[in-house]
């Protein structure tokens, strides 16, 4: 399964907010298997969004978009969604019924506009918010508030599949661009995709869907090269 995850906010763009759920989002679906192939972020504005998700719609077989969720002014990314399916923003009868039968809230203590979604979406219940996400065709809709975003996402985490990778990396005490042939030995020895990420030592990772290759090329290495 191939996927863009798309990420909303001005305070992500300007610096204010470290954007914690794409990383978060990504490590979670590569070890379902799925293949993350984008991620994007924009800002609060309704027609950027909506570019973007009908462009990635259209490309991915799934579309994960955080943030921007709720009734206040600079939440906009339902009706940005909607715009980009084509659908009207309506109230939501289920996510309304559970949040007062479920989440303890009173219609009158709403504010107009939180049970609002795209017409015909799935709505995800927030169990650790009041906002409700949604699924529409093959866009999932979830909060930007890392602790209501995950609980979330566990609920239709079992929608994305794919071949798990298996990974192992291997911290190496040599410059990065001395570890070059070694690289590309590992390459033609064993079926593994090699990344380096340098800092104050190299960490290499290795990477396949078949987990006696890496563990293979992960000895290899190590008998190679100088390990921090």
């Amino acid at each position: 399964m191939r996927v863009a995850l798309v990420t909303v906010g001005d305070e992500l763009l300007a610096g204010d907010t470290v954007n914690t759920n794409a990383a978060w989002l990504g490590e979670q679906l590569t070890a379902r298997g799925a293949k993350i192939e984008r991620v994007i972020t924009v800002p609060d504005r309704v027609a950027d969004i909506a570019r973007v998700v009908n462009e990635y719609r259209a490309e991915y077989d799934a579309v994960v978009v955080t943030g921007g969720l709720g009734p206040t002014h600079d939440d906009l990314t339902m009706e940005g969604v909607a715009a980009a399916l084509g659908r009207e923003v309506v109230t939501n009868e289920t996510a309304l019924d559970w949040l007062t039968e479920e989440g303890g809230y009173a219609r009158g203590d709403l504010a107009d506009g939180t049970a609002d979604l795209p017409a015909g979406a799935e709505p995800l219940h927030n169990e650790d918010g009041v906002a409700p996400g949604c699924v529409v065709d093959s866009v999932y809709v979830l909060p930007g508030v890392p602790a209501e975003m995950k609980p979330m996402f566990e609920q239709v985490a079992d929608r994305f599949d794919g071949t798990p990778t298996h990974v192992e990396t291997v911290t190496v005490d040599e410059p990065e661009s001395a570890l070059v042939d070694r690289f590309q030995a590992l390459q033609e020895r064993f079926d593994v995709k090699v990344g380096s990420y340098p800092g104050e030592h190299v960490r290499v990772k290795l990477e396949s869907t078949d987990a006696d290759a890496v563990a293979a090329a992960a000895d290899w290495l190590r008998e190679n090269a100088t390990l921090a």
